[in-house]
């Protein structure tokens, strides 16, 4: 298969900085972390700082009533930010041709606990139950039946890499010439299930997540959905490189010494068939767990130096699991929608500032920071799942 690079030609976000690219952009570029929320039903006996999303959600239209849960309203939320151009797509290339490709690792979890709770104390399920809302499957399927594309519509669940190897997907069905378009992106709910999960692996923050930092005592949980839609036109912003490794480490700890990471950091490069240096920003898969933020900063260090500014933005918006790659990639394509000139305006790196000893002297991007590029300008995006699952991201745009 030929690779080459497509275009990510329109987004809608919604997350715990707010709904669409201005508002998000705003907060984003400031380092506003005050949409961060409490939440005391999650765990037993436990009030934790989650990255929620604010009500009002869109609701599901009746005709796709067997899919309504929190995470298709979610993504339907992000969805309505880009219908418009999708629409159009599928006008001038004919529904076959238009497939969907979206990630989660939640999928609709957090209704059926309210489901089983009401039968629990009730004896039977509330609303209008179904598993289609369970299924990861459903997500893909609902987003497809709301645009009524019949093109091949699958949802990728690789954990914290879903979405963007959701991208990576959508780019691949354009390659092989299966779709002329693709609506591609993530969607991922908060819920018990996966909070007590991160709980019982003691992996939460009793705070903000502080990644990269000496006190970094583990990550923030969140919620949120980015979708693209993704063309072959070379115009605007394009995802150039892909990288994948898969390094089956440990179920649910990564790789020491960041081999799976750094091989897909470079794989992604090797895909653009661009050098280290020409890389103007990298935005961290930044988890503010002990084992990570350690494990990334080495194999960033091995890859480019310590020069190269980086940030997680996961204290903004919490760690938002199957859609962190798709939210994440949305905020690197922020940074190059919003370039001036020859200057892109960075995200900044929200911590503490104590350094780590043990952690490689890397570029944390300070507050108002701007990085001077030469054109074309590239980003790039780290996603690493549990169990190996690691998925880089090379975005790119010409001035």
């Amino acid at each position: 298969m030929k690779r080459s690079g497509c275009g990510l030609a329109a987004l809608g976000l919604v997350s715990a900085l707010g709904a669409g690219i201005e508002e998000s952009w705003q907060r984003l570029i400031a380092g506003d972390p005050s949409r961060l929320s409490q939440r005391d039903d999650l765990v037993p006996g436990q009030r934790l700082l989650v990255g929620a999303v604010e009500p009002p959600l869109p609701a599901i239209p009746e005709r796709l009533a067997r899919f309504d849960c929190r995470n298709n309203a979610m993504a339907l939320a992000a969805l309505q930010q880009i219908e418009g151009p999708a629409r159009s797509a599928l006008a001038r290339h004919g529904a076959a041709r238009v497939g969907v490709v979206m990630g989660t690792s939640t999928s609709g979890v957090s209704d059926a606990e309210a489901s089983i709770r009401h039968v629990l104390l009730h004896g039977g399920h509330a609303g209008r139950f179904d598993y289609a809302q369970l299924e990861f499957g459903g997500l893909a399927a609902f987003v497809a039946g709301f645009l009524g594309a019949t093109g091949p519509a699958y949802t990728i669940s690789t954990a914290c890499s879903s979405g963007a190897r959701a991208l990576a997907s959508a780019r691949s069905l354009l390659a092989l010439g299966i779709c002329d378009a693709v609506v591609a992106g993530a969607a991922d709910t908060l819920c018990g299930l996966t909070t007590n999960g991160f709980w019982s692996l003691q992996a939460l923050s009793e705070g903000v997540t502080n990644p990269c930092s000496r006190n970094r005592s583990g990550l923030t949980l969140g919620e949120g959905a980015a979708v693209f839609l993704v063309v072959r036109s070379g115009e605007g912003i394009q995802l150039l490189g892909v990288g994948e490794s898969s390094e089956a480490h440990h179920m649910s700890a990564p790789e020491p010494t960041g081999a799976g990471a750094e091989t897909a950091m470079r794989a992604a490069l090797a895909d653009a068939r661009v050098a280290p240096d020409a890389v103007a920003y990298l935005n961290l898969h930044g988890t503010g767990t002990p084992l990570n933020d350690g494990m990334e900063c080495r194999a960033v260090e091995r890859v480019f130096g310590t020069a190269l500014p980086l940030s997680s933005t996961k204290p903004l918006v919490g760690h938002t699991l199957g859609a962190a790659g798709a939210l994440e990639a949305a905020f690197c394509w922020l940074v190059l929608h919003h370039r001036e000139g020859d200057a892109l305006a960075l995200p900044p790196h929200c911590w503490d500032g104590v350094r780590d000893p043990e952690i490689p002297p890397v570029h944390l991007v300070a507050k108002g920071e701007v990085a001077r590029v030469r054109w074309p300008a590239r980003v790039m995006s780290n996603s690493f799942g549990f169990g190996g699952n690691n998925c880089v991201l090379l975005l790119g745009a010409e001035a």
